[in-house]
């Protein structure tokens, strides 16, 4: 081996070390902003500013919150790809960071080599509601229906893709039975079609789900959760009727560029449990039916993973690919 690279090789080894150590202990010494890829409004976009609001109070520097909408939050993730890897470019992670990976045949960012996450911060079960007078009494009901007549029942969802079509399209291949999908753009037009009549069902998030349920407009028949949220106690997981290991939930996380140096990761992701852990962000989210997870960064990484693969093999079922 030359001896003068060597020593040229460890020095720099060395220099690039110290300096990471250096910038770690100064970090943040400016202002962060976490990208939210999609517009303004909404539980998730207000779970990510109260998110933002309370590690800006204990890093010393604010948090912004940054929402950069469009391409099924592929630009705004992309954004993120793209950043410097020195913990100053966030990114808010929902369901579509993992469906994306299969659901469309070329993105402009691997998704899971050029992001690290920082924090699981909350989920939200999946729940299938009804109309009040609707014919459909339980999920069996709907199974029974599907096998005598496929495709007779309508399901609405927010969009191809999406997680509560995904997570129809889950419940029905593990009956093997047959539903009419009926997209909507966004969530609340899905659920206001089945409210009207123009739908039999759809499956959507528990606080959107709880709204309707609680003005008596609604009703449920399963949630997706791992167990029964306190809110609809009397309401059976899929898993306790009859579809075993049945679980979809909408969850949001907080990721960074890939190769942020590990001290860094710590330092934002104790201000973010710090924050998780407190009592002014955990009541107005629980109080909506939300599950403060707050896991830290190896066990989001490893969880990311195995959402990435979960839903790769649902959007393949499905067919349900984008160009």
């Amino acid at each position: 081996m030359d001896f003068r690279k060597f020593v040229v090789g460890i020095t720099g080894f060395f220099f690039f070390t110290s300096a990471t150590l250096a910038a770690a202990k100064s970090f943040p010494d400016r202002p962060i902003r976490l990208v939210v890829p999609f517009p303004a409004g909404g539980t998730s976009d207000s779970v990510a500013r109260l998110l933002a609001k309370g590690m800006g109070e204990r890093l010393g520097e604010p948090v912004v919150v940054e929402n950069k909408g469009g391409g099924g939050t592929i630009i705004g993730t992309d954004t993120v790809a793209r950043s410097s890897s020195d913990g100053y470019t966030l990114l808010w992670m929902t369901p579509p960071f993992a469906i994306n990976d299969t659901l469309y045949k070329k993105i402009p960012y691997k998704t899971l080599e050029d992001f690290t996450m920082v924090v699981d911060v909350v989920e939200a079960p999946v729940v299938i509601i009804v109309r009040k007078d609707s014919p459909l009494k339980s999920v069996n009901d709907i199974v029974e229906i599907s096998k005598k007549e496929p495709g007779k029942l309508t399901y609405a969802s927010s969009g191809v893709g999406g997680t509560p079509h995904l997570a129809t399209a889950m419940f029905t291949s593990m009956k093997d039975i047959k539903m009419t999908h009926v997209p909507y753009q966004g969530s609340a037009p899905a659920v206001m079609s089945t409210l009207a009549g123009q739908t039999d069902l759809v499956f959507d998030t528990i606080f959107l789900a709880m709204q309707q349920i609680n003005a008596g407009k609604a009703r449920a028949l399963a949630q997706a959760g791992k167990e029964r949220s306190k809110f609809l106690a009397d309401v059976p997981t899929l898993d306790e009727a009859g579809w075993a290991g049945y679980e979809a939930t909408s969850w949001m996380s907080v990721g960074a560029p890939a190769t942020t140096p590990r001290e860094v990761i710590d330092i934002l992701h104790k201000a973010a449990q710090e924050t998780i852990n407190s009592t002014d962000f955990q009541k107005p989210l629980i109080d909506q039916g939300l599950v403060i997870v707050n896991k830290g960064p190896d066990v989001a990484n490893k969880r990311v993973k195995q959402e990435v693969a979960k839903w790769g093999e649902i959007v393949r079922q499905s067919g349900a690919t984008t160009n």
